[in-house]
């Protein structure tokens, strides 16, 4: 263990290494350099005039926010004697399982490949990059053999994404930590579930310290502005107003912060990017303009699987299929960008690649293998952000802050391993009987709830229920409520769950969440549940 010295140094160390890389450290010295021509910047105090004036003129703020977005993305610093791979991964029986993992899926992708006799990658002829060009826009109207490799035919045949979640459900379900004896006669506290593996994770007294913000004395958006009380008794406009000079200063802590609470419908969008970091800049429009420019001039074997899971999934979705043309422009832009990369530094995954000719080679530039849902990620997105370089960049760091956790085998707390554990306990813990009753007609909960969590409950909430959710999980930077989430369905639903006799009715039980309230759900789960 290093001391709190040492990592602060090497943190710093870091985030200031990083900044150096970025456009924003390049505009801030530009900057710095043209107001030395200022008259109000005296020799005798330059260094403090400079500095007021980058104040002045926001550029502090923004160097704010970039350093706040490092301190949250990025892992902290290891130990220098630790090994490299351990700032991926430090416990090596999860390594393990997520590269056995990882093989599987690109053995099925070259399968995929010798299958329907089409390369990883091609160039597209000039008529059809033309012809794409002109249809960038109504993508969804056309059968994949416009703007893809594949002939219709091929393209049909095309039955599943390269895996898809119940494969992923198996891999979490097998794991065992070989150095850790979970036979029930070595636990004082036997665990019912599926997940056999010695993570932390919290009882119901850790968390309401956690989340604080959510506790029943507090106004929530999502609660307060729902309820039949005059508006003088609740603070709904009051939140509005205090809002508004979140947004004004661009503060990212204050956005994070505030977002707890939930953010009004209105200015969602802007909390969401101020959050987040994301801008829409021209370097970050000409950034989307050039991904666009790949996508058009290549054509990849993923961009199949891309539109066959925006058919399977949004296209049927009452909320999302109006959406169709955008996922197609942002799932195709990011299978293109390189800057995806910057995430494997902090995930237990690597990038995958085949082997053409002995040579290797990726097939996507931004090296994530889409699978059966991942158009959910992004269709909720589309109800923010109507400008597709916005709906993208917002995007791309929603899946590098936390959705890539939720596909990929760690420890990490927010994790998928860890949210599945953490719903068993809660369940286990709160609602023994429910548990037992589930399991012994193997109706394991899990099972059920897993398409939730992995999906962060996109397309089973209604879109104004999942926002509110991922309010939160932006609020608290974590992933860990949307395992609350589905523990409190199933209390919620537990009377008729106790009835059900076997998976299949049990699942009907659970088929409909659309109508369900989020906020009521945790808020009663969390702090009305008697310990």
């Amino acid at each position: 263990m290093m001391d709190e010295g040492t990592e602060l140094s090497l943190t710093i160390a870091q985030i200031v290494q990083r900044l150096k890389a970025t456009n924003l450290h390049s505009q801030i010295e530009r900057q710095a350099k043209e107001c030395l021509h200022r008259p109000e910047i005296q020799l005798e105090s330059l260094k403090e005039d400079v500095r007021n004036f980058l104040k002045a003129s926001g550029w502090e703020r923004k160097l704010q926010n970039a350093v706040y977005r490092e301190l949250h993305v990025q892992p902290l610093p290891r130990h220098p004697a630790a090994p490299p791979e351990h700032a991926k991964e430090p416990l090596a029986y999860m390594r393990k399982a997520q590269v056995n993992w990882e093989k599987r899926i690109l053995k099925s992708l070259n399968s995929m490949c010798t299958e329907l006799g089409v390369p990883l990658a091609r160039k597209r002829p000039a008529v059809e990059q033309k012809e794409l060009t002109n249809k960038w826009n109504e993508m969804g109207t056309d059968e994949p053999g416009k703007w893809t490799s594949q002939s219709i035919c091929s393209v049909r045949r095309l039955n599943t994404p390269s895996y898809s979640i119940s494969h992923d459900s198996q891999v979490l379900i097998s794991l065992r930590n070989p150095n850790h004896d979970s036979s029930e006669e070595a636990s004082a506290k036997s665990h019912w579930g599926l997940i056999q593996v010695p993570l932390h994770d919290r009882d119901i007294p850790q968390m309401r310290e956690a989340y604080s913000e959510l506790s029943l004395t507090t106004g929530q958006l999502g609660i307060d502005d729902h309820t039949h009380v005059p508006p003088v008794l609740l603070c709904y406009e009051c939140a509005s107003v205090c809002v508004v000079p979140v947004v004004n200063e661009q503060d990212s802590a204050a956005a994070q912060q505030y977002s707890r609470q939930g953010c009004p419908t209105g200015l969602r969008a802007d909390l969401w990017a101020l959050v987040l970091n994301s801008t829409n800049e021209p370097e970050d429009v000409m950034h989307y303009e050039q991904l666009k420019a790949g996508v058009i001039h290549h054509d990849l074997l993923v961009d199949n699987l891309i539109y066959k899971d925006v058919k399977l999934t949004a296209s049927n979705d009452d909320y999302y299929f109006v959406f169709e043309d955008f996922l197609y422009q942002v799932l195709l832009c990011f299978s293109r960008d390189t800057a995806v990369l910057e995430h494997f530094s902090y995930n237990s995954a690597t990038p995958p690649k085949s082997y053409i000719q002995g040579e290797p080679f990726y097939p996507c530039r931004g090296r994530v293998i889409p699978f059966h849902g991942f158009s959910m990620y992004v269709a909720p997105l589309c109800f923010l952000y109507n400008e597709p370089s916005k709906l993208y960049s917002v995007f791309r760091e929603m899946y590098v802050r936390y959705f890539f956790r939720l596909h990929s085998v760690s420890s990490s707390t927010s994790g998928i391993v860890s949210l599945c554990l953490q719903f068993e306990r809660l369940l286990q813990t709160h609602l023994p009987q429910l548990f037992y009753h589930l399991r012994e007609i193997g109706a394991q909960p899990l099972r059920i709830a897993f398409k939730w969590m992995v999906r962060a409950f996109s397309g089973y909430l209604s879109t104004d229920q999942l926002l509110l959710l991922w309010d939160r999980i932006l609020g608290y930077d974590s992933l860990e409520i949307v395992a609350v989430l589905a523990a409190a369905v199933f209390a919620f639903r537990a009377e008729n769950l106790m009835e059900v006799t076997s998976l299949t009715s049990a699942e009907a039980v659970l088929a409909d969440l659309s109508t369900l309230k989020v906020m009521p759900l945790i808020q009663i789960f969390l702090f009305a549940t008697v310990i």
